[in-house]
């Protein structure tokens, strides 16, 4: 009796190593992905980054101009405000270097601009023209598109008048 048994697990054994399956039995699946599932995967992600990327650049440069017209509304605040405390007088006027013009509003003054402690400072810095990376202010009359763009500030030392110089479609700003 004991040796029947191992014949008819023999059989069986011999049957599942050759692979001969009767009928209704399952073959046993492979697990793992085929190369087409891979690539349809690869190619929705591909078209994901395409769409995503340039997003990401434009709120960035949108980030940059937002900063950009916050630094220019606290600078010409400012500068209203040191003319308002100082009769009417610029920060830096026609002669005056661009060291004058960041002296004035970063440090305390008299009434007449000089060094004191009568007013000031107005702003901690100068601060960076996020698309120029400068935060150096030129000063004159010209017409702040034709400044050196990659200067950071323009300063016009007639009417006042304080500018972004990086491009031409910010002098507006």
């Amino acid at each position: 009796m004991t040796v029947e048994k191992v014949t008819k697990l023999d059989v069986v054994y011999q049957q599942s190593q050759t692979h001969k399956f009767k009928k209704g039995q399952k073959m046993k699946a492979k697990s793992g992905f085929t190369l087409v599932e891979i690539l349809i995967v690869v190619v929705i992600l591909g078209i994901l980054a395409a769409i995503v990327i340039p997003q990401f650049t434009e709120a960035s440069t949108e980030a940059k101009t937002s900063s950009l017209c916050t630094d220019l509304q606290t600078m010409r605040s400012q500068i209203e405000l040191y003319k308002i405390q100082h009769n009417d007088a610029l920060p830096a006027a026609t002669g005056d270097t661009e060291a004058d013009f960041a002296r004035r509003m970063t440090t305390q003054t008299d009434i007449t601009g000089a060094v004191g402690s009568d007013y000031g400072p107005y702003i901690q810095k100068i601060p960076t023209n996020q698309f120029s990376d400068s935060n150096d202010v030129v000063l004159g009359t010209a017409d702040p598109a034709a400044v050196d763009s990659t200067k950071g500030w323009y300063f016009n030392t007639s009417p006042g008048a304080f500018h972004a110089c990086d491009t031409a479609e910010h002098v507006d700003l």
